[in-house]
């Protein structure tokens, strides 16, 4: 019954075909295109290549800035700089990765996530919650711990376990 499934004219791809095909489609479908965003996880390569995600409230996407593409910016780049981009969608064959290669970058301030995360900031700073006088101590030994993970894998398991072992009145939330 399985062997009806796979029919003799099927065409079975290798993973390399695949992602060769997907990497045609979108850049032939999409050529090079303008995109706006917000600066994250920004990295200057020691071979002068510069990495970083262009995200928004929604979606995000890897970027390149190879090191002969743009002359040096007045302004480095940095975390939270809200920019447009026009560049090269392409595939990274060996990740199946597909990212933005920039081609020409124009500063537009800094973006609204950036704005918001120090409005928060300036906000708790203001009620003095970053105050030394405010942080409470952390006891040597805490007596109360969460854990953060599915409820049935194998992980809450294997902490359960090993804190049952080491830390038997360890109150576990």
């Amino acid at each position: 019954m399985q062997s009806d499934f796979f029919q003799a004219s099927a065409k079975i791809l290798t993973v390399a075909e695949l992602t060769r095909a997907i990497r045609g489609t979108l850049e032939t479908k999409f050529g090079a295109v303008w995109v706006q965003g917000e600066i994250s996880n920004y990295k200057l390569h020691p071979s002068g290549h510069q990495y970083f995600t262009l995200k928004d409230q929604r979606a995000q996407i890897s970027c390149v800035i190879f090191r002969n593409t743009l002359p040096p910016f007045a302004q480095p780049l940095k975390d939270g700089a809200q920019v447009q981009i026009y560049g090269q969608i392409s595939v990274f064959e060996a990740r199946g990765q597909y990212q933005l290669s920039v081609q020409i970058l124009q500063g537009r301030g800094v973006g609204l996530l950036q704005a918001r995360f120090e409005a928060l900031k300036r906000k708790l700073e203001s009620e003095g919650l970053f105050d030394s006088e405010q942080k409470k101590p952390l006891p040597k030994f805490p007596t109360r711990v969460g854990i953060i993970t599915s409820p049935s894998g194998a992980a809450i398991r294997d902490m359960l376990n090993v804190l049952k072992r080491r830390a038997p009145r360890l109150e576990i939330l």
